[in-house]
Parts: structure tokens; sequence; C-alpha cells
């Protein structure tokens, strides 16, 4: 049944004002069966005591006895009601932490979750029918004014009475349309100046040409007039995703939906135009955004560019095999987004969800959210956004989810990275596909980059539109090949079934997470730099782990560099992730041989795998190692991360066991091309042109004790194995090189 939504219903005609908007009683009073429904389920997140089969058997005639039923105590509720503040959709192993912290049943926690999202779902919609009921209302008071307005009309031509058959179709829809744009700009312009501090300019005269929506809402104080006194001008922003408070105010929402609408209709617009909006880049098969058509198109916006700011825009486009729900769902989940783009989104929070869309599915869903993106490096700093997402379904098989900043409605300074709209539309294909075309529109201050990234980052393969698109891309596949269920047993090595070969891809999964969490500036670790100078320093960080069953229990130090290598990414993935090559850098290895225990194949490319790796050491003396490592490969990053694992644990993981109780400290590499120039493939040459930038980052357990002191041999120990890692693989990868070119040559 159509309803209409609650963002658009002020932008339709007379007859819209006739229209019941509101939910029909039988709708309200299915809420209320719903709310009964949650209390009386409450049941099934309890233990349930069954009568015994002895007592069945005695007495056959006998009633059963009432089931006795467990309910959760007061702290148990009011645990699971603070977690679910935080996280109202939970994962498998916070489940499992909170029922063991609780003393409760996994499912039992699982259960109360469920119910307590019905729950919140029937007052959200009560909410919503609330509102639908009042915009109902003022369509009705519109109405009868525009009646009475077009029974007073007078003739242009006499002066006298006019009846409406006299007045042209089209004048009446501009009377009409002129007095619902001027009741909006009033609305617009008294909210806009609780925060800017004045009203917006008044429009006397407005033009029969409807404008494109306005973002506009207090953001004059960002222009070229304005001055900056001393200070820092950014006030804190590393400190957002800390500060930004969980609460909007009533107040605030409005605004947020005026934002949220609008920039949905530039996302389309941004996605679907070509030129002169999209111009085609002189040096390669790229797009470049051109700014003065821009903001010729979208004139108001949500302003002008802040100063110390510069504007990245850049599109692309895929097909990837995943259903188009499943990706909005995705999307819209803060915890699957940030795990599907992890190497990415360092972090990500959603503090309010303000709708949860209608017709049981994300149709008008809107929320605010802060994330980290990040680089694999510690290198690149990380860009901080406070923004709100809205998911909205554009015709019947395409669905738009866009992001824009909301900077204006918190305190402080001009922001370091701010997200004009930015998204995606997913159009749905035949056999399980969807199409995806990505914008990303961003405003950042670059300058603290270091100079070896500034050619990545300029180009837009550090955060654009074509690392978002790729990396989606390669997740579908590999969750494509988690689900697959017709994979020979024969290819898995000692991979006998597909539980376990599901619970083998999940452990990768962990570990390239934890991975890519540690491996860049994200501002919830501190990296120290130790030696070296320039480029080629060595960063430390300690962490303290405690009460985490993926991790092992003591002080763990994490260490990263960062250099540039004269040899394409295709040629350092293809050395490091090979098994055969393995002795030439991994000291810890102690040059045993290398010998693989399972490959599963988890995309097309033959790079993108999961393997388990056996080192056979030489000296009788020590037992041997096992290794897991994923290795994944896509046209603007690429990964190789490994980490030892235990014997017995990884038995159980072989069998289906459970894999989050599997302690890991993966360690590994991420391999960035310098430059558009350096994707070709192919060696490259010396200078600062081409070539692959390479991470490489170590995670040791120094000490079994969560509080010990980290002792500076720890240290000394990291920061050279570390560099002596360096050297063996500049040295092997450049031997390997140079050997090539002669064999070419000698081709040749």
């Amino acid at each position: 049944m159509y309803q209409p939504n609650m963002f658009v219903a002020h932008n339709q005609f007379l007859d819209m004002a006739t229209t019941n908007v509101y939910k029909t009683e039988s709708d309200i009073m299915g809420n209320m069966r719903g709310e009964d429904e949650f209390e009386s389920s409450r049941s099934a997140t309890e233990n349930l005591e069954a009568l015994s089969g002895e007592d069945d058997q005695a007495d056959p005639n006998k009633k059963p006895k009432r089931k006795r039923y467990h309910r959760h105590t007061q702290h148990q509720i009011q645990e699971m009601e603070a977690f679910f503040k935080e996280c109202p959709h939970p994962d498998d192993k916070q489940r499992k932490d909170l029922s063991r912290r609780l003393n409760l049943e996994p499912l039992q926690v699982k259960f109360w979750f469920q119910n307590k999202r019905t729950q919140m779902k029937a007052h959200h919609e009560r909410s919503e029918n609330q509102q639908l009921r009042s915009e109902n209302d003022r369509l009705r008071a519109d109405n009868m004014r525009f009646k009475e307005a077009l029974g007073n009309a007078t003739c242009p031509n006499c002066g006298g009475p006019a009846a409406l058959g006299e007045m042209s179709f089209d004048e009446q829809h501009l009377r009409i349309e002129n007095a619902r744009l001027r009741e909006e700009i009033d609305r617009i312009s008294a909210i806009a100046a609780k925060y800017v501090g004045k009203p917006l300019i008044g429009y006397p005269n407005l033009s029969p040409h409807l404008p494109s929506r306005s973002l506009d809402l207090g953001v004059g104080q960002y222009g070229p007039s304005s001055s900056i006194l001393g200070g820092d001008i950014y006030g804190g922003a590393s400190d957002l995703l800390r500060s930004v408070s969980a609460a909007i105010t009533e107040a605030d929402k409005p605004i947020i939906i005026e934002l949220a609408v609008a920039a949905r209709e530039e996302l389309i617009r941004m996605a679907q135009a070509g030129e002169p909006l999209w111009m085609p880049s002189a040096h390669d098969s790229t797009e470049i955004l051109n700014e003065e058509e821009y903001f010729r198109t979208f004139p108001r916006g949500i302003g002008p560019t802040p100063i110390g700011l510069k504007a990245e825009a850049s599109r692309d486009s895929a097909v990837v095999i995943m259903n188009h729900m499943n990706l909005v769902e995705i999307l819209m989940d803060g915890n699957q987004w940030s795990s599907v783009f992890s190497s990415i989104v360092s972090r990500a929070m959603t503090h309010e969800v303000l709708s949860t869309g209608v017709a049981g599915n994300y149709n008008g869903a809107l929320q605010v959210m802060t994330a980290e993106f990040q680089v694999p490096s510690p290198l690149v700093p990380t860009r901080e956004n406070y923004f709100v997402r809205y998911c909205k379904q554009h015709v019947d098989s395409t669905w738009a989810v866009v992001d824009v900043s909301l900077d204006n409605l918190r305190q402080g300074g001009v922001p370091r990275c701010r997200r004009r709209p930015s998204g995606c539309l997913i159009q749905e294909l035949q056999n399980g596909y969807s199409k995806v075309m990505w914008v990303e529109h961003v405003e950042v201050d670059s300058r603290p980059v270091h100079n070896m990234y500034h050619a990545l980052v300029n180009s837009g393969l550090a955060f654009g539109a074509k690392r978002w698109v790729t990396t989606l891309e390669r997740q579908c596949e590999r969750l494509a090949s988690l689900m697959a269920s017709n994979i020979p047993s024969s290819d898995g090595g000692v991979i006998t079934s597909p539980e376990g070969r599901k619970s083998v891809m999940n452990l990768a999964e962990r570990m390239v997470m934890s991975f890519c969490e540690g491996v860049g500036a994200s501002t919830a670790h501190t990296w120290t730099t130790v030696s070296g100078s320039g480029a080629d320093d060595v960063r430390v960080m300690t962490r303290n782990s405690t009460n985490d069953p993926g991790r092992p229990p003591g002080v763990v130090l994490s260490a990263a560099t960062s250099f540039w290598m004269p040899v394409s990414p295709k040629r350092v993935f293809d050395f490091l992730r090979d098994e055969n090559m393995r002795s030439k850098w991994d000291i810890l290895s102690n040059e045993g041989i290398v010998q693989e225990m399972a490959h599963i194949a988890n995309g097309r490319d033959p790079g993108n795998c999961v393997s388990l790796l056996r080192v056979n050491s030489q000296n009788s003396t020590q037992s041997n190692m096992l290794i897991l490592q994923e290795s994944c490969t896509d046209a603007t990053s690429s990964y190789v991360i490994y980490a030892p694992v235990d014997i017995v644990a990884m038995n159980v993981v072989l069998s289906g066991g459970d894999p989050n109780y599997v302690a890991l400290l993966p360690s590994g590499f991420s391999i960035l091309p310098h430059g558009p120039a350096s994707n070709d493939g192919g060696i490259m040459g010396g200078g600062s042109v081409g070539g692959s930038l390479l991470t490489v980052a170590f995670q040791i357990l120094v000490d079994s004790t969560p509080d010990a002191k980290l002792s500076l041999g720890s240290i000394a120990t990291v920061n050279n194995l570390i560099k002596a890692t360096v050297e063996k693989i500049k040295a092997a990868v450049m031997i390997g090189s140079r050997s090539l070119m002669t064999n070419l040559q000698a081709d040749h």
C-alpha cells in the first residue's frame, strides 16, 4: 500500500491535500498488538524447564504441569539495555561475550535483542504516524486556504471578480507554487536563523522556474571574507569521534531532513550527468569534475569551499555479485559497513537513527553517523566525518544511499574534511547481480600528508570512488565464495568439510580486520617514531590486551614502516604471497621449508585466496609452525596478511569449530601504487615517479602480563626485526627485477 513520505509531502499539488497520508486504524492496532506480542514473547528469551519424560509415561492422563519461566534479573536487563544503546545489532562474538558476562545463553541474548528491536520499531512507527497525521492536517489547511484565495481572485484584464474557469492552468499552477515556495523559504529561514544568528536573504520575486533544492543552511561563515585570527583553525577535529554528542535535538531534525533530501537529489544528478559537469582527463581514462559547472548546477549546495580545504571529486561504477537489497543492508548497518570496508573505514559509529524506513525495508531510513577513513599507512592522516546517511528508493529497481556532512550542527572550528553529497546508486540486475555507481566528493586539507603519498592521494586512488568500488567488488566475490556450497573437498587440502572451510574464512576475515585496524594513522592509537629519518622511520605503539579471546593476553608491540620501491605493485604482491619465496624475507620462519596445507580461492583473481601454511623447521629441536595467510588484490591496493596460529586451535577450526576464540596477532604488508602511472603493471625505473608504496607492519607479544612495563630492549629487537625484513625484501625484489629485465633484453 502506498504511503507518502514525510520528506516530499510538501512538494505535492492541491490534489495531494485530500489524500489520507497517515496510517489506517488497523495499522495502529497492529502496532499495539506488536507491543503485546513483544511482552508475551519475552518468554522466548528465558530458560524453560519442561516436564520430565518419566512423569509423562507414568501417568499419560495427567494434565501437564505449567512450564516455569526464568525472568531476566534487573541487572541483566540494565546491562543489555545499555549495550543496546551502543549497538542494537551485536554480532556473534559480542553476543557470546555478553552472555558469558551475564550468565545467560547466547540464544537468550539473541532473542532479547530481536524483541527489543521489534519494540523500538513499533515506537518509531507510532511516531511516524503522528508526524504524517500532522502533515495531513497541514495539507488540508493549505487546501482550504488555496480554495479561498482562488475564490477571491480578480480578473487581470478588468479587475473584477474572476471565475476559476477564466484563469489559465499555468497561472493557477504558478500562483499555488509561488505561495508554497514563499512558505517553505520562511520556514527554512526561521530554522537556519537559530544556528547562523541571522536569517537567510529573502527572495521578493520568485522565478516560475523551480531552482534545485538548496543545502545552504547557514554556512556563509566559510566564505572568502571570513578571517581567522590565531589558534588552531580546526578546533580539535581529531577528537571528532569522541566529542560528538549522541543526542540530536528536535530543532536539528528539520535541518537534517532538508540536507538529506537535497543531498539525494544532488547525488542522483552527479551520478547520471555527463559533460560539461564531468570532463574526461587528458592523462588517463578517469573523469574530472568541472568545479565552475558544479557551482552553476548546484549554486547553493552546502556553501563555498572553506579556506584551507581543496575539493576532491571522482566517480566509478561496477557490476557486483550481490543482491541489491543485501547491498543496501550492508551500507545502512554500521557494523557490516565497517567490516566490509575495513581497509577504508577504520572506525564508525551510528549516533542516532532518525528513521528506520517504511514497508519493512530501508526505504526512507535516516541516521546520523561518524566515521574515520584511512589509508593503510601511518604516514597518511585519517579523515574524520560527522554526517547523515539517507537511503531512499529512487525508482522500482534503483536505490540511492547518500552521505552529507553535518558540520554546521557541531560546535568547533573548520573541519579538516567534510563530505559534500557522496554515496552510490544501486541498480538491481538479473541473477542476483547489482550495478553500483559511486560518487565521492569531499573537501579536505591534504597538507599533513607525507610527500611520498601526495601523488597517490591527489590521484584519487587513496580515498576516491574507484577505491570504494574495487573494494566492494572484491568483498562481494569473497562473500560469494564464503556462501558457496558446491566446492569440491579436494580443493581445500586439509579442509574436508564446508563447515571447516567457512570457519577458516571467518578466522581469516577477523585477521584482516585486525591488521587494518592497527596499520593506519587512526586517532584511536598513537604512533611513536623510534628510528630512521624521513620516510624510513619505524613507528611503534603498544597495546594492553586483556579479556579479549581473539588476542593473546599481555603487552603487544606494533611496529610499522612505509617506503617506496621502483617496481610495480603486482611484482611486489606476487613476491610476498608466494610461499616458495617466503624464506627470502621471513626471519621468523628460520629459513624453513614452507608448505601450503590448504588453499581457498575467494575471487576471480588468483591472488585473492586464503592459505594455511606449515613451516617445516630445518632444526630438529624446533617444532613446526602453522601460519594462516590471506592475500587480496584489486586495482587500487593489495594486501598480504598472516598470523601464526596454534596447531590445536587450528584443528578445531578445520573441523568447523568457533574461530572467534583463536588468539591472533596479525602482521603483513599493504601495497599501494605510487600514482596512476604505476597501476599499469611492469617494472618501473628509479626516481620518484611510478613504483610501489609498501608498508610493513608487525605485531609481537613482548610480555604475557598485561600491566608489565615495556623495555627498551623489546623496542630495539622489534626495530631491528622490521629493518632486517625491509632490507631482505628490497634485495630479493630488486635482484628478481634485474634478472627479469636481463631476460627481456636477451629476448629482444
